[in-house]
This record gives structure tokens, C-alpha cells and sequence, in this order.
């Protein structure tokens, strides 16, 4: 499948989704709105104080997280893909007051709509798996990154992209060998919801992203393993503690979430 093809296939299911998200109990955009802070311990503590920074956030989805980090004082732009996110972005801006910019943009034809660079670049939970070329991905990172910046990276782990829906069996290859097709039937934030929507993803290990960081003049301060989930958004999870879940008959057994901290050169 070419690139053209994965892109207008996956801008479709995220447009869909957009709708089914902006109302769910997972977002709760009437919290937010009120002044909740969507980002989590983890991202949080890798971050550190944003206060007075500028900050680029790709894949950004409908900007709950782009706009807590203004309220957190930094200055930020948020970046998506899906044109209905991003519109959805702007109105909650609004709502809230938040001086977030938006831009809509597949992260690899951003320089095509950007010519900033910013003290930290960052992108968090189910980001990366929509893309091809995590060299690609890793340059435009360095790009974007003022020198001695920062770049704060929160995934779920490539681990758990081996196992089927129900965490029962392997099904994929650990390593980034072909795209992977799928149709899926509602989504992560409101599993009844009435969508059936066709995904092109990717699995990336752990050697292929921090690899392609360093090749790109990234330094490589921290990387951090979680056997939690910040996000009740997989099947069969319970929660261990406050806002911490696990696949329930896994437990404490397999990584779930890790988090890099990188320095431009």
C-alpha cells in the first residue's frame, strides 16, 4: 500500500472517530473544559516545567493535551492529520481560552506549513504506529527541535501491539516488517460506537525508534519501561491503582507504556 493510500485511509477513521470522541465519558470534555489537565504522571514528570517554553505536539488529536500544556504557561501548537480533530481543536481553544495554534498536517509534510523550531517537541499514546518511516518520523523531530532541545516521547509499548484484541495470543511481529491492515468495529474511547473503520498501522520496536532518534543527533537521556497503563483503552483491564491499568490476567508481567526524554545535539 503506498503512502498516499495509508494516509487518506487513516485521515478517514480518525475523522470518523473525532465525533464519537469529542462526547465520550474517556475524553470527558466537560472536565476538561472546566479546567482538568489531560496529561498524565508520566508524561508529566518527563516533561518537567513548561513554564515560558514553546512546544510542538504532533499528532495531537482534537488538542486536550496541546492545551494543557498552555495552561501549564508554554506557548504550543498542536498538529494532526485529521482535519475534524483539528477543527475540533480550535473550538475547544476557544472554549477554554487557550492561545493554542493548530495546524493540519500529516506529520511528514509539516516543513510544507511550519518553519519554527521549539524548546520541546512532543507526542504521546498511540502515535507512531500510523507511520512507515520512523527515520522519516525521527528527522522531522530534529528538525523542528531548537539545539539543546527537548524532545518528550510517551507510547504504549511495542509489546503490547504483539497480542490479538483480547490479549490471549501472539499475533504480530515484534519488528516493523509490513504494514498491518485491520477493520475495526467502535473504538478505543466508546467500544459500542456504531463505526466499522478500515486502519493502516505499523510496529516499531524499541531499537528502531531509539536508533533512528540517535542517527537523527538526538542524545538519549532517558528511557523508562511501565508495567501500567495510564488509560483504561485495551481489552480485559482492570485498575491496580489510581489511574493505573493492566490486562487483567497479565497483571504486572509485560510492559505497557515507556517513555523517552532526548536532547538535540
Amino acid at each position: 500500500m503506498d503512502n498516499l493510500d495509508y494516509k487518506k485511509v487513516n485521515k478517514e477513521s480518525w475523522n470518523n472517530k473525532t465525533d464519537v470522541h469529542i462526547d465520550s465519558d474517556f475524553y470527558d470534555n466537560e472536565s476538561f473544559i472546566a479546567g482538568r489537565n489531560s496529561l498524565n504522571s508520566i508524561e508529566l514528570n518527563l516533561l518537567g516545567d513548561v513554564s515560558g517554553k514553546s512546544i510542538l505536539h504532533l499528532q495531537c488529536h482534537f488538542g486536550q493535551d496541546t492545551i494543557s500544556l498552555t495552561r501549564s504557561g508554554a506557548k504550543a501548537t498542536g498538529v494532526d492529520l485529521s482535519d475534524k480533530a483539528i477543527k475540533r481543536a480550535q473550538e475547544l481553544a476557544i472554549k477554554t481560552n487557550s492561545n493554542a495554534q493548530f495546524i493540519c498536517s500529516d506529520v511528514y509534510d509539516l516543513p510544507k506549513h511550519l518553519n519554527e523550531q521549539f524548546d520541546i517537541v512532543y507526542t504521546s499514546y498511540g502515535t507512531i504506529g500510523w507511520l512507515p518511516d520512523i527515520n522519516k518520523w525521527a528527522n522531522i523531530v530534529s528538525q523542528f527541535l531548537k539545539p539543546n532541545g527537548k524532545f518528550v516521547f510517551v507510547e504504549f509499548h511495542p509489546v503490547m501491539w504483539m497480542f490479538d484484541d483480547d490479549f490471549k495470543n501472539i499475533k504480530y511481529r515484534y519488528f516493523n516488517s509490513s504494514p498491518i491492515l485491520e477493520t475495526e468495529e467502535g473504538t478505543y474511547a466508546e467500544t459500542e460506537a456504531d463505526l466499522k473503520l478500515d486502519t493502516v498501522s505499523w510496529n516499531h520496536s524499541l531499537g528502531e525508534v531509539t536508533n533512528s532518534l540517535i542517527n537523527k543527533g538526538l542524545e538519549i537521556n532517558i528511557l523508562n519501561e511501565y508495567d501500567y497503563s495510564p488509560y483504561n483503552c485495551f481489552s480485559n483491564m482492570i485498575e491496580v491503582a489510581p489511574n493505573q491499568f493492566r490486562i487483567a490476567h497479565l497483571d504486572n508481567k509485560i510492559p505497557m507504556v515507556y517513555g523517552i526524554v532526548a536532547t538535540k545535539q
